[in-house]
């Protein structure tokens, strides 16, 4: 098998040791935040870097979650009925402490995700701008709306938002801050009681945005964290959730909606991707290269936006990739507790072995390795090389799968139709990306792509980033959405309350139905013509 000539950056001795931030009194403190029992059974993670032992934390049991909602549905009462602005001074508190703490909470995800201190400190930006966003807009989306009436002067009708109650949030390890405090942030400003249940890889990180929440103000009982496998307490969380905001696999997420179905209750559900990258023939080289270095590999491919398909257009197609690969074999890879290397560790095991099954299905079909291609087990246990792969056919697992990891395969087209027709040949449809040297193309382009969120000349921050605009999945991707007015409103039941005043749709006493019809038909002409909507 070919391959690449990545550039290693091996940590300086002793520096993938737990830094010093982690230290034995903080994670027994985090995992007093668990609800479970106190002769809970226990469950040890491992620090990706190195294969070592991490955290030990009691496993919640279904009778654990049960007991989690319902001291959640005591405080919630009191939380719903705290005033908007005092709810607006706790998160913007928060968003303070998250800046101000930051260092503890890059240390935690390093420590137990493996990714580079640059990818977490993305999830810090991602909670700070949540907060501050849902802190200050949460009032105007959640305040009583006036509707227009049925009979108009005659009918006044209000629109009012009530929280759901109690949500059940089940975030997934790949970005254990953002997915964790993000969903609850906008759940909590509407009102609503959280019980989560994070990824036991990554529930430091959560319970640390807990145990920051309770510190910036919010009541004990309003987020609770429970711990354990879905197998064991999704029943438990399904079964008294009035709300599931769920991230992880498509094949999860089906068996949810389906749960959700069964309960008549709202899920929201961001779930696999197998997102596309087009570069036109009139992009910037250089910078659609830059580009799809940041698309293809943070966090070491393990985020559900990143890119691992790539269309460039054949006349550009040997430069394009020329500068790409280029780029690839200069990053570097390694465990750092700073911002000196580029792409870090895998996650978990069966990560590593996915990750490995689908190159090497991929190469012995035919592929050909441009950068990359192997584990790097001199690095780490889940270490694995930033990979592009040409000459990828439908028979390869890779081709259709999402392999979420640090690889990608490099396809040419002839003509935009042929582009964009590629782009959309899959069941998903959460992320894309679009390169051009004219924006008004780009953005037309884009417009044909089939997914929740298109980013012109960037990779996805642009359109993670703009928090007002919704966020999610189409077709297999999920869902529902995250950000903007869409991402509190779905925790919320819109209620209608219509005040009619005088004469209502019956006829009068002394008019019969037939000329009372004739009167309403005549006046329904009449408003349309005068453009009453």
């Amino acid at each position: 098998m070919a391959t690449g000539r990545t550039t290693t950056f091996p940590s300086p001795a002793g520096s993938t040791a737990l830094p010093a931030s982690v230290t034995p009194a903080l994670l027994e403190r985090l995992a007093r935040q668990v609800s479970a029992a106190a002769d809970a059974a226990r469950v040890t993670t491992n620090a990706p870097y190195t294969g070592a032992p991490l955290a030990d934390l009691p496993v919640s049991a279904p009778a654990d979650v049960e007991e989690a909602f319902a001291r959640a549905r005591t405080a919630q009462k009191t939380w719903a009925a705290t005033p908007i602005h005092e709810r607006r001074k706790i998160m913007l508190r928060y968003h303070d402490l998250v800046l101000s703490r930051q260092n503890e909470a890059l240390d935690l995800m390093q420590a137990e995700n493996g990714k580079t201190r640059r990818d977490a400190f993305l999830e810090v930006v991602d909670i700070a701008i949540t907060s501050r966003y849902y802190a200050r807009n949460a009032a105007k989306y959640l305040s009583p709306k006036r509707r227009r009436g049925a009979i108009p002067l005659l009918t006044h009708t209000v629109e009012r938002r009530h929280p759901k109650g109690v949500v059940a949030v089940v975030s997934p390890w790949n970005y254990p801050l953002s997915m964790a405090a993000g969903d609850a942030v906008a759940a909590l400003m509407a009102g609503n009681a959280v019980v989560q249940k994070p990824d036991t890889q990554t529930a430091l990180t959560a319970l640390w945005a807990l145990d920051l929440m309770h510190e910036a103000g919010l009541p004990v009982g309003v987020w609770q964290m429970v711990i354990g496998r879905g197998g064991t307490i999704g029943g438990a969380l399904m079964d008294n959730a009035d709300y599931m905001m769920f991230t992880g696999s498509t094949a999860t997420g089906r068996e949810i909606a389906s749960d959700a179905g069964r309960r008549l209750i709202g899920a929201s559900l961001e779930l696999g991707g197998k997102n596309a990258m087009i570069v036109l023939d009139d992009a910037d080289i250089d910078k659609a290269a830059d580009g799809a270095v940041a698309a293809c590999f943070p966090s070491a491919g393990q985020l559900c936006v990143s890119i691992e398909r790539l269309y460039v257009a054949e006349s550009i197609r040997d430069e394009f990739v020329a500068a790409f690969t280029a780029r690839t074999e200069r990053l570097k890879i390694g465990a750092a507790y700073d911002y000196s290397v580029d792409v870090g560790s895998l996650t978990t095991p069966s990560q590593l072995k996915t990750v490995t099954e689908h190159v090497d299905d991929a190469v012995s079909k035919g592929a050909t390795v441009l950068a990359g291609g192997r584990a790097r087990p001199d690095l780490g246990p889940l270490f694995h090389e930033p990979t592009i792969l040409a000459g990828v056919t439908p028979d390869m697992t890779l081709h259709a799968h999402e392999t979420f990891g640090p690889v990608v395969s490099v396809y040419s087209y002839r003509d935009v139709d042929e582009a964009v027709a590629r782009a959309n040949s899959t069941p998903y449809g959460l992320n894309a990306s679009v390169w051009s040297g004219n924006g008004a193309r780009g953005r037309a382009v884009a417009a044909r792509v089939h997914a929740g969120t298109v980013n012109v000349n960037e990779a996805f921050a642009a359109a993670w980033g703009s928090i007002d605009a919704p966020m999610g999945g189409m077709g297999d991707s999920g869902l529902g959405r995250r950000h903007g007015a869409e991402g509190i409103l779905k925790y919320t039941e819109p209620q209608t309350i219509a005040h009619r005043r005088g004469q209502g749709f019956s006829p009068p006493a002394r008019i019969s139905p037939e000329t009372w019809a004739g009167l309403l038909t005549g006046a329904l002409k009449v408003m349309k013509a005068v453009g009453v909507r």
